[in-house]
């Protein structure tokens, strides 16, 4: 339970930080394909790589591959017949076959209908849900976030003694 609140906290202060909405949104959309894809293959090892080498958040995507994982877990029936379907197709067989006779490949478990359908589904929601985030990221920084410093209390709150130790501590020890 306590990783849960850490993750709901760590999200919450990136969100209230000055970090890019592009940054934020990618991450929320490398969750989203951690979250769909098997937990030890392949393609996930390539979505950590390009979280790694692109500058995004790897606290966004940690979040959202937890939100993710139990959308996916839900949605896996979709996903199963979705998979079928493409795996299925009579002109795709020898491709999925040459594909499967590659030395790599195996690893990212295409050949699975689940798998095969969480990752189409992942790729075809991307776009949607980088825009998406990206736009509820702003309305909550343009209209949430303003409200909220603009209030007394918070006013009062941050003229305590209590949060300039805070601020500092907190200034200490994510340096």
């Amino acid at each position: 339970m306590s990783v849960l609140l850490n993750q709901i906290f760590n999200l919450i202060r990136l969100l209230n930080s000055e970090t890019g909405t592009n940054q934020i949104a990618s991450g929320i959309v490398c969750g989203m394909i951690l979250g769909f894809a098997p937990a030890l293959s392949l393609q996930s090892l390539l979505v950590f790589f390009c979280i790694f080498l692109f500058r995004i958040q790897i606290g966004a995507a940690f979040a959202s591959a937890f939100l993710f994982s139990l959308i996916a877990w839900m949605i896996d029936p979709l996903s199963h017949f979705l998979g079928s379907f493409i795996l299925e197709i009579g002109f795709l067989k020898s491709f999925f076959t040459a594909l499967y006779n590659l030395p790599l490949l195996p690893f990212t478990k295409f050949y699975n209908s689940i798998v095969m359908g969480s990752a189409v589904t992942s790729l075809i929601l991307a776009p949607f849900v980088f825009k998406g985030s990206r736009f509820l990221i702003i309305k909550y920084r343009e209209t949430i976030l303003e409200k909220f410093q603009n209030h007394k209390l918070w006013k009062l709150w941050t003229s305590t003694t209590l949060y300039k130790w805070y601020s500092k501590y907190e200034s200490l020890s994510w340096k």
